[in-house]
């Protein structure tokens, strides 16, 4: 884990994330790391980027899949 330190953050601001994390029962910090985190999600257009990456890289898949999916269901073991 990387420790961020934000500077100059407005009394408004720090004020409405303390209140958020009370009603939330959560830590300013949690608080601040979920919009973190939100902030920094991929695009969509990243995230299809990446799976176009990916089928690209894995390639054409063939073949029927038919049977292992009935074997799978069909099987009597509890776990595999």
């Amino acid at each position: 884990m990387v420790d961020i330190l934000v500077r100059n953050v407005d009394q408004a601001t720090a004020d409405r994330l303390k209140q958020k994390a009370k009603a939330e029962g959560k830590s300013v910090s949690e608080i601040a790391r979920e919009a973190l985190t939100a902030a920094a999600k991929p695009s969509k257009e990243e995230a299809w980027a990446e799976a176009d990456r990916l089928r690209q890289k894995i390639g054409k898949v063939t073949g029927d899949s038919t049977a292992d999916i009935r074997e799978w269901r069909d099987n009597d073991e509890r776990y595999r």
